[in-house]
């Protein structure tokens, strides 16, 4: 346990290194850098621990002090809770997470392949499951909205909104990042289950970015034919002969996601709540 935090500061610090500068001001106290504090919060959503849990972690465990560049001096907690306040902090994450992902499409060549979908993060303790039973009424969650690479099972492009809603809200922008992060290098590839089921999608891998898309039907006509010029042509026989089995890649992280997090969050507002689950995903995905 004590090697895998260790390893996942190592990898905060460097990642943090190429996307923040030393410090936020050029007249703050320069006590601590912005990836040093930035690599805090990850271990933090990574140890599923407080502020303050975090500080006194640290306080007793040399070696990770010792990688996060602290020997002399750790942080208050309030400066923690403060940087994580920060309007900028959601951005920087988001652009690591593009970062590894974009690393990860490249380590596989030509042939690569992504997966979209989207899960619910709860904003509660109160588990889906016993608001369903209690008679309680599940009223909005974090959504996620992610593109994972095949095989490596590492995010590309992420997007957070509030559930419950149509993952096609959220797809043109989830297919542009994700798209513009993986360049130069663009997937041969794109699977999607029905709730992304709209020709329009379908053009925009296609005709926008020269990716292949492979979108399972949502629904056909009376006749059993399927609308539409790319719909048309997601017949069974053509999904299978796509391998639209391995969208189930994407299943697979969020199972683990949610195995190693947690499905809840603990934030209260709604902005931490978002920076929460970003820092959730960014911290299982330096672990894997």
């Amino acid at each position: 346990m004590s090697s895998k935090v260790e390893r996942i500061a190592e990898l905060a610090m460097k990642l943090g290194n190429r996307h923040l500068a030393e410090y936020g001001a050029a007249r703050s106290r320069h006590d601590f850098t912005q990836r040093q504090l930035m690599s805090c919060l990850i271990l933090r959503a990574y140890l599923k621990t407080t502020y303050r849990g975090l500080v006194d972690l640290l306080r007793g465990h040399g070696k990770l002090r010792r990688i996060l560049g602290m020997e002399e001096k750790l942080p208050h907690y309030t400066t923690l809770q403060k940087f994580s306040a920060r309007k900028d902090v959601l951005a920087v994450a988001d652009a690591m997470i593009g970062q590894i992902g974009k690393a990860a499409l490249g380590s596989q060549g030509a042939g690569a392949e992504i997966a979209i979908d989207s899960t619910g993060m709860e904003t509660t303790i109160a588990s889906a499951h016993y608001n369903t039973r209690s008679g309680h009424q599940r009223r909005r969650w974090v959504k996620l909205s992610l593109a994972v690479v095949c095989g490596s099972l590492f995010p590309l492009g992420l997007v957070l909104d509030w559930g419950p809603g149509n993952d096609k809200c959220q797809a043109f922008e989830l297919l542009q990042k994700s798209f513009e992060n993986a360049e130069p290098r663009l997937p041969g590839m794109m699977y999607a289950d029905a709730g992304y089921d709209a020709d329009w999608i379908h053009g925009i891998c296609r005709e926008v970015w020269g990716v292949r898309s492979i979108i399972k039907p949502a629904r056909a006509r009376a006749d059993g034919s399927l609308g539409g010029v790319y719909r048309a042509e997601m017949s069974d026989q053509t999904l299978k002969k796509a391998g639209y089995g391995r969208r189930w890649h994407i299943e697979s992280f969020f199972s683990g996601l949610k195995r190693m997090t947690g499905s809840a969050l603990s934030a209260r507002n709604d902005a931490n709540l978002l920076k929460e689950a970003a820092f959730r995903l960014l911290a299982y995905t330096l672990h894997r």
